[in-house]
């Protein structure tokens, strides 16, 4: 067997992303070490929708089927109106995307603290990955030859590659630029919480519910069997988190369908937080790469931020296993970044802004006279193909970098 051009990727961050990441590479026999600060794994409750552009990593990953025997598939979605909670627009996926090529790329729910468990027994258990946790990296870098982390009390860590996992105050990502990292934090306060409240039985709401309104916006959304619901709604910025809390039975009290006292609905967690809209300037570096929140972030309304975070995993394996498989040489890695950053900018960044924007609209009423999307949303609920058609236009955030591949053109030909 020929030498391979590299030996070993370093993974910065166990979580989402970092870890999806070694799996897809230890499938492909690529040699990863994952390095985590913590000692075990995020266990507070965080995004649990996963939209179709990442249901195809899910199946290459092999675990597609153990997250819909676990989880839940979500088919609808609707915005509905604050006073009446009556449905202004939104859609039902079953007859349009549980069967697309027979794949059902319809929205996926497993909770991520669980999908994160799974996916390390995957890497560790069936493909030897190696994941170092109480390595807190503390700075990252290179030469022409290596790439190297900087770990807490215990060294530097050398390999062919080093990838930023880290999130949002990625570490690697501030080797590479400091503290630039453009874009803008949102003014408005947001709160996530994950509750008991009967939406279905008793109000016969959706899978997925946005409440349009300029102050008590909020979105319901399953995420458990057992009737979990993840409520995140908006709050009044520059209040202390002790006020927050105070005034969390009145929010739920004012903008809930039946009004609920605290007794009537139980909430396990509740976490208040900003949102930000950014973009580092470049994914790679030389030998350092980033991916997801290191290199991302936008707002949540939509879940574009951890479906494009996975998207771009997808992306950089193909690139890595290009090159590791003599397909390609690095310079796919550029194109990695080029191609990652363009669908931030023309459709992750302007969709989820869209998203937040539509349920915090200043008039509710008149929202579907004045928005294109849920007009269009309203012509796929008699028109199931143009349906389809629309919801299937998410897929826009991939990108397939296996068509740079040295012998692409030959596959392509050989196919016709």
């Amino acid at each position: 067997m020929a030498e391979r051009p590299f030996k070993k990727v370093i993974i910065v961050g166990a979580g989402p992303s970092g870890l999806l990441l070694a799996l897809l590479l230890s499938k492909a026999s690529i040699p990863v070490v994952i390095l985590e600060a913590a000692s075990q794994l995020d266990q507070q409750p965080r995004a649990a929708h996963y939209g179709t552009p990442a249901i195809p990593e899910f199946i290459r990953a092999g675990i597609v089927d153990k997250i819909r025997e676990r989880g839940l598939i979500l088919d609808t979605m609707h915005w509905r109106d604050p006073d009446t909670h009556e449905i202004i627009s939104g859609f039902n996926a079953a007859n349009v995307l549980s069967d697309v090529d027979g794949q059902d790329l319809r929205t996926h729910c497993y909770v991520l603290q669980d999908l994160d468990q799974l996916m390390l027994d995957e890497v560790t258990q069936k493909y030897g990955g190696e994941i170092l946790w109480e390595h807190k990296v503390t700075s990252a870098g290179q030469d022409e030859n290596k790439a190297w982390v900087e770990v807490e009390g215990k060294g530097r860590i050398e390999g062919d590659y080093v990838v930023g996992c880290d999130g949002a105050n990625s570490i690697v990502r501030r080797s590479l630029f400091g503290d630039e990292f453009p874009g803008f934090t949102w003014e408005e306060q947001i709160i996530a919480t994950n509750t008991y409240y009967d939406f279905e039985g008793k109000f016969g709401w959706s899978d997925a519910n946005f409440i349009v309104h300029p102050e008590h916006f909020f979105m319901a959304a399953r995420i458990t069997k057992d009737g979990l619901y993840r409520i995140t709604y908006g709050e009044t910025p520059g209040l202390s988190k002790e006020e927050y809390e105070k005034r969390q039975p009145w929010k739920f009290e004012t903008m809930l369908p039946g009004h609920p006292k605290p007794g009537e609905y139980r909430m396990i967690n509740w976490s208040p937080y900003k949102m930000h809209q950014r973009c580092a300037p470049k994914f790679r570096v030389g030998r350092v790469l980033l991916a997801a929140d290191a290199a991302h972030l936008c707002n949540p309304w939509g879940g574009l931020g951890i479906t494009g975070g996975f998207v771009d995993v997808g992306g950089l394996v193909d690139c890595l296993v290009g090159i590791w498989e003599g397909k390609a040489d690095e310079s796919i890695l550029d194109l990695y970044s080029e191609k990652r950053i363009e669908k931030w900018k023309t459709v992750i960044d302007p969709i989820s802004q869209e998203n937040f924007r539509r349920v915090m609209d200043k008039d509710p009423k008149t929202r579907l006279q004045r928005d294109e999307f849920m007009q269009l949303l309203k012509k796929g609920e008699t028109d199931e193909p143009f349906l389809k058609e629309l919801l299937l236009g998410f897929m826009a955030v991939r990108y397939d970098f296996t068509q740079h591949y040295k012998d692409a053109g030959v596959a392509k030909e050989g196919k016709l």
